[in-house]
């Protein structure tokens, strides 16, 4: 598991560093990781449902470990404590209430969309 939680972290580095550059007013990488996170433990969980064979360990590893390391929870927690501070409750409140919304969407799509392409093979 913390070699999982050790690729997952180095993911989230490359996406947050080199992919997403965040802005001053909206914190946009940290909201679309945890979003992606979201696809994929719906995508992970789906594959799971599917194939009941894959050893608890390997559930572990992938949803606990990598995605645990990917996601971003305390930075999102204090990116929305610092949007509070500086004055933007609405935005604190949008990005609270858009991070949770579409992110549970999301993980229903991979959740769903993963079935979909198991069922058609």
């Amino acid at each position: 598991m913390a070699l999982g939680g050790a690729i997952g972290a180095s993911l989230r580095y490359g996406a947050g560093v080199f992919l997403l550059k965040p802005t001053n007013l909206f914190p946009w990488s940290t909201w679309w990781i945890n979003i992606v996170g979201c696809l994929l433990a719906g995508i992970f969980f789906a594959y799971s449902q599917k194939f009941p064979i894959l050893q608890n360990e390997a559930r572990l590893f992938l949803m606990v470990g990598i995605l645990g390391g990917f996601t971003t929870f305390s930075s999102f927690g204090l990116e929305t404590f610092q949007l509070l501070k500086h004055g933007q409750p609405l935005l604190a409140l949008f990005y609270v209430m858009s991070s949770v919304m579409v992110g549970v969407m999301v993980l229903a799509l991979g959740f769903y969309l993963f079935q979909a392409l198991l069922a058609s093979k």
